[in-house]
């Protein structure tokens, strides 16, 4: 009778599993903030997106680690950039079986750790960052993604990269739209996980954690210039700003249960303090309840595998 009158359910279609995949190594490295979590070789990172698609995960997003990083991020949009040729290689291999989608952000190629071109104050410069966004979603969209996760947070952002994905006949290509991207402290770990360069904060492009409705706004916005769905992240912490998205939004809305939101369940768990499956099925329903039609979350294969 309880799971008859179940108001919210999950579905392994309804995960999207984080990758991430390292230029420069000869096997897997574990990240150590993220127990369970490793940066992937190609040969790891097809297999782990082989295992997310017999799970019936409903699609993965990949973030790209280089060698070589720049002020302007170039190995972004070099098609034989790490992260270009790693979706050519899961496009190939499960394609068929799930979305694969990608990072759009510059922040894990440059070599002062922000999302965009500096200027010479040291400030991002908006409109110079959404030249190089629009030549990363053409060299992505071109490797074969179906799903571009717009993460950095540049005004008119989804604009110019719609327009450009309609001239060169990307029509297909989706957008996703990171509208409401809080500047939080729960990303802590990812940084680890991309070998992130910042040093300071990302506060001047960021929204404020305490603004409720900034989020609303700036996700309005986005759907107004093309986003085919929008983003809130962190999840968790933002209950309330998914549940004001969903219930305004008439294109899907997804949650990333982010890197640090993964790791204290994982410690919790780690020293017995919480039960870790009921935590982490637990967790992600809540983020499902307040709204969001999908999760991102770095348990996606776990979880599924659970659900079957």
């Amino acid at each position: 009778m309880r799971r008859l009158v179940s108001e919210t359910r999950l579905h392994p279609a309804e995960l999207v599993l984080p990758l991430f995949v390292r230029e420069g190594v000869d096997e897997a490295v574990p990240i150590g903030s993220m127990p369970g979590v490793s940066q992937h070789t190609l040969d790891s990172l097809k297999r782990a997106a082989a295992d997310a698609a017999e799970a019936g995960v409903g699609g993965v997003m990949l973030f790209g680690v280089p060698a070589v990083r720049d002020a302007t991020g170039s190995q972004a949009t070099d098609p034989r950039g790490i992260l270009n040729v790693a979706t050519a290689a899961v496009a190939a291999e499960v394609g068929d079986a799930l979305v694969v989608q990608t990072d759009l952000c510059l922040d894990e190629f440059t070599d002062h750790g922000h999302c965009g071109v500096l200027d010479d104050r040291g400030r991002v410069d908006n409109d110079a960052t959404l030249e190089r966004y629009v030549d990363m979603a053409l060299v992505q969209a071109d490797a074969g993604s179906s799903i571009l996760g717009l993460s950095g947070m540049m005004d008119g952002q989804v604009d110019a990269v719609r327009s450009a994905l309609d001239e060169e006949g990307f029509v297909d290509t989706a957008i996703l739209a990171y509208s409401a991207k809080y500047a939080s402290a729960f990303y802590g770990p990812f940084r680890e996980a991309v070998d992130s360069q910042l040093s300071g904060d990302r506060r001047s492009y960021q929204l404020d954690p305490g603004n409720r409705r900034e989020g609303m706004r700036e996700s309005t916005l986005d759907m107004s210039e093309g986003a085919d769905i929008v983003m809130v992240k962190p999840a968790g912490s933002y209950l309330d700003v998914l549940a004001d998205v969903a219930a305004m939004s008439d294109i899907p809305v997804w949650a990333y249960q982010v890197s640090g939101e993964y790791a204290m369940i994982e410690a919790a768990a780690a020293n017995g303090w919480i039960d870790r499956r009921r935590a982490i099925e637990e967790s992600v329903i809540s983020i499902r309840r307040a709204g969001a039609d999908t999760v991102l979350t770095y348990w996606a294969t776990e979880l599924a595998g659970w659900l079957k």
